[in-house]
């Protein structure tokens, strides 16, 4: 990682009194632990147990998380600007107005995550599921999506326009006053997607397939 870390295997660490330094984390069980409002910029978890930890206002900036397990962990308002999670599991976790900026999420699952009014300014997202996700009124304008599942997430409110969709799903999303002007869908599944105000997809490029699904859903025969 090219820093100088301390490191720190296995076991139940006392966090709060090693906060401030920069340390690599391994294998440790920090399951059900308060860390909320602690500085850990820049530290390296991996393999680390997350479940049900309260990461309130936590700073993590430049934190790199590998291979963590934390279902129901608690990260709202927690500053993650430019983080890193690479397979990681993080179903359910709350993530609601974190500052996610230039932050990268890969090869992750964060089924039932609540990103709600978090800052996501350059924020990357590859190869990973949000299915039943709540996102409403996140922004991914321009972003490119590769991979990405979004199946049955609330993306009410959500700002995607010009985003570029590649191998990703958007079946039976709710995209209630969600903008897609100027997107690139063709790389999306659409199928059961509602359209309740097909202005906000105007500009937006589906294929001739996609085109006649929509359509279809909307109770037109296309012949």
């Amino acid at each position: 990682m090219g820093q100088e870390f301390e490191r720190i295997e296995g076991g139940r660490p006392d966090l709060a009194a090693l906060a401030g330094g920069l340390l690599h984390l391994v294998d440790c069980d920090l399951t059900g632990a308060d860390l909320s409002g602690l500085d850990m910029a820049g530290w390296w978890f991996q393999r680390c147990q997350f479940r049900e930890v309260k990461a309130i206002r936590t700073v993590l900036d430049g934190a790199t998380f590998e291979g963590c397990r934390g279902a129901f962990a608690d990260f709202r308002a927690a500053r993650m600007a430019e983080a890193r999670l690479r397979g990681c599991d993080f179903n359910n976790a709350n993530f609601g107005e974190a500052v996610l900026t230039g932050a990268r999420m890969s090869g992750c699952k964060l089924t039932g995550a609540d990103l709600v009014k978090a800052g996501t300014i350059g924020l990357v997202v590859e190869d990973s599921l949000l299915v039943s996700a709540r996102m409403k009124g996140v922004s991914l304008r321009r972003a490119r999506l590769v991979g990405v599942d979004l199946s049955m997430a609330d993306l009410s409110a959500c700002d995607f326009r010009e985003a570029v969709f590649d191998g990703c799903s958007l079946r039976e999303a709710i995209t209630t006053g969600a903008r897609f002007e100027g997107a690139d869908l063709r790389g999306a599944d659409l199928g059961g997607l509602m359209l309740p105000d097909a202005g906000r997809f105007k500009g937006a490029t589906v294929s001739r397939v996609q085109a006649a699904e929509l359509l279809a859903q909307m109770g037109l025969q296309v012949r």
